[in-house]
């Protein structure tokens, strides 16, 4: 599928060679897997994909230094998700915000599970919603039932990864697939309907994630739908081509006139990025 324009809202800067791995929990990439900024933009360039948020992957944990260089090297086409902690003081929330970072990522999957569960939690969502960010989450489906709850709570804005499932074999009536879509009717989350590579048992076709794509448009509108390719697709056995990944969007969303939204509108409105 080709595209006039378009935003990836969901890929990754890996620089080992600039920007050394963190110690610490999370997925260290194999040499193969790296993505510097400057292979991004030809990946974007070729596919006419104008901007993309960036997402702070677990390798790098709060050290942000690789997505901040990337969106100096190229004012006005990146924003980005980062991983900072509660402790953050109000001074690097606010030279973040400045960068042009719109939100925290919460990798419960891969970087620390219990990171949206640990006590005062609150304050420091109630910081993020007072900068006007997102609350962005990686979750396994059985998370999602407290989760959800906390984030309800909070009031911040809320990002979903990866249609906010895991493991299609549970199906969608599972509780943790029907927390996200109760974020998603009350109207303050949105939803990436990204990496089907990552839970499909059929690639390729993805036939098995369209009743979890029909029922994420049902509860979150086209509205609040947004893609990403997942770039430089990390820990993927065999590989992946972003010629795939932007083709898939045009399974869920069959409509020129709907594509058009999910791939441009939206993160337009949603992220604040420029025409």
């Amino acid at each position: 599928m080709t595209t006039s324009r378009g935003i990836d809202c969901h890929v990754h800067i890996v620089d080992p060679s600039r920007f050394p791995y963190a110690e610490g929990p999370g997925y260290k990439p194999r040499p193969d897997e790296i993505g510097p900024r400057e292979s991004l933009c030809a990946a974007l360039d070729a596919h006419r994909i104008r901007h993309a948020l960036l997402v702070q992957p677990s390798c790098y944990g709060f050290v942000n230094a690789a997505v901040l260089d990337a969106m100096a090297a190229s004012p006005g086409r990146f924003r980005a998700i980062v991983m900072v902690g509660p402790e953050t003081p109000e001074m690097g929330l606010a030279a973040l915000n400045d960068a042009g970072v719109v939100g925290v990522r919460f990798n419960l999957v891969s970087h620390d599970r219990d990171a949206l569960t640990r006590p005062g939690i609150g304050r420091f969502l109630d910081r993020l919603k007072a900068l006007g960010w997102y609350a962005q989450v990686y979750a396994d489906d059985t998370q999602w039932p407290e989760v959800a709850g906390i984030l309800r709570r909070s009031g911040v804005k809320v990002l979903i990864d990866h249609f906010g499932v895991r493991d299609i074999s549970r199906g969608i009536d599972r509780p943790g697939f029907q927390a996200v879509l109760g974020l998603g009717r009350e109207g303050n989350a949105a939803v990436k309907c990204s990496a089907p590579f990552r839970i499909s048992r059929q690639p390729g076709s993805y036939a098995d994630i369209e009743p979890f794509a029909e029922s994420v448009v049902a509860a979150f509108g086209i509205d609040r739908c947004i893609w990403g390719s997942d770039w430089p697709f990390l820990n993927v056995p065999g590989g992946f081509r972003y010629a795939d990944a932007l083709e898939a969007v045009g399974r869920w969303f069959a409509d020129p006139a709907d594509r058009d939204r999910v791939l441009w509108h939206n993160p337009v409105r949603l992220f604040g990025f420029g025409g």
